[in-house]
């Protein structure tokens, strides 16, 4: 989760996470366990068959603190270099 928290290069948020997937420009997705499951669902379906690294945080409050806000946030991920 250092990477997350010193890049400038990422993406907050279900809706700009799977943009980003389909654009093939994600590297690595963080998600929450506590996530819902529709949420983790179409992540990790998104993801399916996508050489993309996926890392399950314990918490939405953890993922929002790692990612600099003051919200919970449910994923996140990291854009290509």
């Amino acid at each position: 989760m250092e990477r997350l928290k010193s890049s400038k290069k990422k993406i907050i948020g279900l809706k700009q996470t799977i943009k980003a997937i389909k654009n093939d420009s994600v590297d690595i997705v963080y998600i929450a366990n506590d996530a819902e499951e529709p949420i983790k669902n179409s992540i990790f379906e998104e993801c399916r068959g996508k050489d993309i690294q996926i890392v399950q945080v314990d918490t939405m409050k953890k993922l929002g603190e790692a990612c600099g806000i003051d919200v919970n946030a449910s994923c996140a991920s990291l854009l290509k270099a």
